[in-house]
């Protein structure tokens, strides 16, 4: 009898009861759905593969990720904490393979619950070629110009060679590498810093650190002229003899500064042979002595040593006899 009673009472005026259960719904779809926010973030996107093989194509280097959930979780939610991969490690040969985008999650997004996360794109082709590593000279990339007076005299790199792991095809046409440019825009004096070592495409990565230490030696300039033609002549000659040079003349390089460089003639006694020692006939190395005036620093003479060739002269009387001839 109660049961009878009770489904009668359920019944009676079961429209306006059932209005009232769909507007309860939809309200509390309503609340739920103002409730829940939405976030889209930017991760990048790695390709995990075995150890033999490498992504040998371009693809994209980032992802479109849409979180919805709870506002507060959302918001809470670190971008680092949201990582997208590809994962091609169970093939193990050469060719183009096709996976779908998927999602770690670690740190602050572990904990909003429920969390709705999709991708885009979905999937993703990728070429997996050949991996090598390859030991390749590294050297600095230098931009900019020391302070006047001054010249940069040598720089180094450590390390001086760094490794490179990546896809045959596209380490085989690369033979050095680069670091980032230094910058040693009006430096005087010797200097040591840290730089990035240049990748040179994003498909490879280095095997250790990827900076170096750039090392610096700077000094003053030093102002020099080279000169070229300059006669050689033959002193302290013995009277009965004559002398023939093998080289007549020659070059020099001198250091000075800049203003005694600019007024500086050559003399004629700047280039000589003493013949001094010379007593019999016959072919001789001397010596080319340089007359260096003050304030001048010989760097390098050109030749420094000539062959000279001793033949006794003629007399007053055989000339005499040639000029009437």
């Amino acid at each position: 009898m109660n049961t009878r009673k009770f489904i009668l009472n359920l019944v009676e005026n079961w429209p306006a009861k059932a209005l009232s259960v769909a507007l309860a719904l939809i309200l509390f779809v309503f609340h739920e759905m103002n409730t829940l926010t939405t976030r889209t973030i930017i991760v990048p996107l790695t390709v995990e593969t075995g150890p033999a093989l490498a992504p040998g194509s371009a693809y994209p280097r980032n992802v479109r990720i849409r979180l919805r959930g709870e506002s507060e979780g959302v918001k809470a939610i670190i971008d680092n904490d949201i990582e997208a991969y590809l994962d091609f490690s169970k093939y193990e040969s050469e060719g183009q393979y096709r996976a779908s985008v998927q999602v770690r999650r670690k740190g602050s997004a572990l904990v909003p619950e429920p969390l709705e996360i999709t991708v885009s794109p979905l999937e993703i082709s990728v070429n997996l070629d050949k991996r090598i590593n390859k030991t390749l000279p590294l050297s600095a990339s230098i931009q900019g110009n020391v302070a006047a007076d001054f010249e940069l005299v040598s720089h180094s790199v450590s390390p001086s060679e760094i490794v490179l792991s990546g896809p045959v095809r596209i380490l085989e046409s690369i033979n050095d590498i680069k670091t980032d440019p230094v910058d040693v825009e009006g430096r005087s004096s010797d200097f040591s810093v840290m730089v990035n070592i240049a990748n040179p495409n994003p498909l490879l990565a280095i095997r250790g650190d990827a900076y170096a230490e750039f090392h610096g030696i700077i000094r003053p300039s030093v102002p020099v002229r080279n000169i070229d033609g300059i006669p050689i002549g033959i002193i302290n000659l013995y009277p009965d003899f004559e002398a023939e040079l093998d080289v007549r003349s020659g070059s020099v390089r001198l250091e000075a500064r800049q203003s005694l460089l600019d007024r500086f003639s050559v003399p004629e006694d700047f280039f000589s042979v003493d013949c001094s020692s010379l007593t019999e006939e016959g072919t001789y190395t001397l010596p080319v002595n340089v007359n260096i005036p003050d304030g001048f620093i010989l760097i390098r003479r050109d030749p420094e040593e000539v062959n000279v060739i001793i033949k006794l002269g003629m007399s007053n009387e055989q000339r005499a006899n040639s000029n009437e001839q």
